[in-house]
């Protein structure tokens, strides 16, 4: 039997959780099965499609606005991702990203091929819109084009108004590309933090709802109490978006007498050196669809500290693998990174399941097997 050729597209310019799922998803498809193929914009995620050995075409694909050229650019966008879908003999269209989703849905539809819409997020917009309606109507009309959609996760998918053609994928990761035993002191060197002292970290792009505001508020009340406490937030914009959210960051941190407390560590390629100079990684953003970085923390073995919303409770469990405070709920996160800080061996323990529970729910291999299975039914 060849294998049956798919055609996932993707938006975005840099690479970030969607698209690092999207990867492994290219990475382990059994290409005895399956003969993957990627549409996308170009840049670190064309580049390292082709690293796999995947046949990448190259696109266009704007932000869709209300406009006569908005229009013509989802039809020009549209016939272009249908052309590549019948040259390469595609049996199945997967949009990977919200706005490929909208170009997907037209371009399926002049294909004559099925689509699947892989939903990673709450909101057809970054945030919560302004008008919901308009949401669920977007949500409506995408799920009438597709044959199937996975969600991220059951937080995900309770957004979605389709439940009859709706499956649930937590994504994964390479579990032993996290080595526990890693040490931390070379990235504590690097960035001037004492080898000795405790560290509080997150990681996230810098944009308001990470929640790196949060974190300088719990930090600087943690320090009241442990003085010797350092701040780590890794992450910048790698999507260029501007927003002067950072320089704000910047201003608070003076304002909370952070100043050679926090490092900021800008966007990393490599997460995992700073997390294994981490204690502790804290979690404190708005409601996340998935929070990928919260699965590379647990298999770094590090306890997580998150509020109890979005998809955090599906993956941290609390007492076992982390602790979960209530949303938004600052004191209470301070208290919760109190408490292991004065009980570091209840932190690692913490750490060690968290492990497990990756291992047990969160491996690429399983994620894949799942989006296959799925692929597969579809198909029949």
């Amino acid at each position: 039997m060849n294998p049956v050729p798919i055609l996932f597209v993707d938006h975005a310019s840099a690479v970030g959780g969607a698209e690092r799922s999207l990867l492994l998803i290219l990475k382990y498809l059994d290409r005895s099965r399956w003969q993957p193929h990627l549409a996308c914009v170009g840049g670190p995620l064309m580049e390292e499609a082709l690293a796999l050995g995947v046949a990448v075409y190259r696109l266009t694909m704007p932000r869709l606005r209300r406009s006569l050229r908005a229009l013509m650019d989802w039809a020009y966008t549209a016939v272009n991702i249908a052309r590549y879908a019948q040259r390469v003999g595609a049996a199945l269209l997967v949009a990977n990203t919200v706005r490929t989703a909208f170009y997907g849905a037209l371009a399926a539809r002049f294909a004559g091929v099925p689509l699947v819409w892989y939903m990673r997020d709450f909101w057809l917009a970054e945030t919560r819109p302004r008008h919901l309606w308009i949401d669920r109507l977007g949500k409506q009309c995408l799920c009438a084009a597709a044959v199937h959609v996975i969600a991220n996760s059951h937080a995900t998918a309770g957004h979605l108004p389709c439940p009859d053609k709706l499956s649930v994928v937590y994504n994964g990761i390479e579990v032993n590309e996290y080595d526990p035993t890693m040490d931390g002191a070379w990235f504590r060197k690097q960035y001037g933090i004492p080898q000795e002292v405790p560290v509080v970290g997150m990681v996230g792009r810098l944009r308001p709802w990470k929640g790196q505001d949060r974190f300088l508020r719990v930090l600087a009340q943690v320090r009241e109490i442990v003085p010797a406490v350092r701040g780590v937030v890794v992450g910048g914009n790698p999507f260029a978006i501007p927003n002067d959210y950072p320089q704000q960051l910047r201003n608070l941190t003076t304002e909370l007498g952070l100043e050679g407390r926090v490092v900021f560590t800008d966007q990393l390629k490599d997460v995992r050196p700073a997390l294994a100079a981490m204690d502790i990684f804290m979690h404190p953003g708005d409601p996340e669809p998935f929070g990928l970085v919260n699965i590379e923390a647990m298999a770094m073995a590090k306890p997580v500290v998150a509020f109890a919303h979005g998809a955090l409770p599906e993956i941290v469990i609390d007492g076992v693998t982390g602790l979960l405070v209530p949303a938004v709920d600052e004191v209470s996160m301070v208290q919760a990174v109190l408490n292991l800080l004065q009980d570091p061996a209840r932190g690692r323990r913490l750490g060690i399941a968290g492990r497990k529970r990756v291992q047990d729910c969160f491996t690429a291999a399983q994620m894949v097997r799942e989006v296959s299975t799925i692929l597969e039914r579809i198909l029949q």
